[in-house]
């Protein structure tokens, strides 16, 4: 892994000439900052009652060379002037010069039904293609179809649900072509507290993806989540698969947490948390055993202890929760690992691309299955 880079060396003095960057050895990237504003139309729809359009902003950012450490724009700088390529991620540079809508409706429809599209063999569901280019979240994709805003080569798509091939249909949104087959990524974030992990939320606080302005202009979404108050390590891709594969809990992988409880924990309340406890679902009403895979005390004192634990399913707030039920509530919690994943190289607000050799390790330890525990065999009695 590529040692992490200083802060200052990520970023570019709007002043800066590029014979200065490249003595720096650095690329010029076009990042973007969501906004509530509009500009242009090209903004991504996101969700406040049924569509919310949000608008990005630019400014330009030098990072040093791969896997370098990434940290959210802290200087103020002149957004540069307007050029064709200026544009939100997910959409082409020209519009598609056969769709009705990018001539003022001049041009003709390809023709056909689209009975093509109710075709379940040919790929992805279109809304899921549409928020994988970064146009919106699928929800709001949706109702971009349900409009009548989208087609596909030339065809108008009236109903939900349609199914296209990414790499050979042409699909666009109001005249505009979406760009398809977008790169696969995946990050690695330190979550400060205080960020939430939602994509879309109606309250306007500060999320984890405002963090992460990607160079190439993906929609990510995060594997897990952390709540408001927890800090630690977030992984952050646009692969579903990967995502799942990461996520699920059949697959055992282990997240390992440092927490501090209040008061004082002893060897009996350890060993009452590795073999389980009732914790009622959130969802369903009903009780399940909730148990950490393992718990080590790393300091204990009379007001309070720090511990580490392993979980490999994640509930929501089981750690606080647990804690909650046996009397000792939770007043710090961070992620420190997820699976061979370690944060040992980032502070607070920084992210970087996952190596290949990081997202290999990760498979591998979801797809490894893990040794079950034989009983031990009872003692014949005299």
């Amino acid at each position: 892994m590529v040692p992490a880079q200083p802060i200052k060396a990520a970023m570019q003095h709007p002043h800066e000439s590029k014979a200065d960057q490249r003595g720096r050895g650095e690329k010029t990237l076009v990042h973007t900052n969501t906004q509530k504003a509009r500009s242009d139309g090209f903004g991504r729809c996101g969700r406040s009652s049924r569509v919310r359009t949000r608008v990005r902003h630019r400014c330009t950012v030098a990072y040093p060379a791969a896997h370098a450490i990434r940290t959210p724009a802290g200087i103020a700088m002149t957004p540069p002037p307007k050029q064709p390529d200026d544009i939100a991620p997910g959409w082409s540079i020209e519009p598609d010069p056969e769709s009705p809508a990018a001539d003022g409706g001049a041009a003709a429809s390809r023709g056909g039904t689209g009975e093509f599209l109710k075709d379940a063999t040919r790929g992805p569901r279109l809304q899921k293609v549409l928020a994988a280019a970064g146009v919106a979240s699928r929800r709001a994709c949706e109702v971009l179809i349900e409009e009548g805003a989208v087609r596909v080569n030339g065809i108008q798509v009236k109903g939900l649900p349609a199914w296209v091939h990414p790499s050979q249909d042409t699909i666009t949104v109001h005249g505009q072509r979406v760009r398809t087959g977008a790169p696969s990524v995946c990050v690695m974030l330190y979550k400060p507290r205080g960020v939430v992990c939602t994509s879309s939320d109606p309250e306007d606080r500060k999320r984890a993806l405002d963090l992460v302005q990607h160079p190439k202009k993906v929609r990510l979404f995060s594997i897990g989540r952390l709540d408001m108050d927890s800090s630690g390590l977030l992984l952050l891709t646009n692969d579903g698969d990967f995502s799942n594969l990461l996520s699920h809990p059949s697959n055992h992988v282990h997240r390992v947490y440092d927490i501090t409880v209040n008061g004082e924990i002893d060897a009996g309340l350890v060993r009452r948390l590795e073999r389980g406890i009732n914790l009622k679902d959130e969802h369903s009403g009903r009780s399940r055993v909730a148990r950490f895979e393992s718990v080590r005390i790393i300091r204990s004192q009379r007001d309070r202890t720090k511990m580490r634990v392993v979980l490999t399913e994640g509930r929501n707030r089981q750690i606080r929760r647990m804690m909650m039920a046996m009397g000792h509530p939770v007043r710090k919690l961070r992620r420190v690992a997820i699976g061979p994943l370690k944060l040992t190289d980032l502070q607070p607000g920084q992210w970087r691309d996952l190596t290949e050799r990081e997202i290999k390790q990760l498979q591998e330890a979801a797809t490894k299955r893990p040794k079950r525990k034989r009983p031990k065999p009872r003692q014949p009695k005299d």
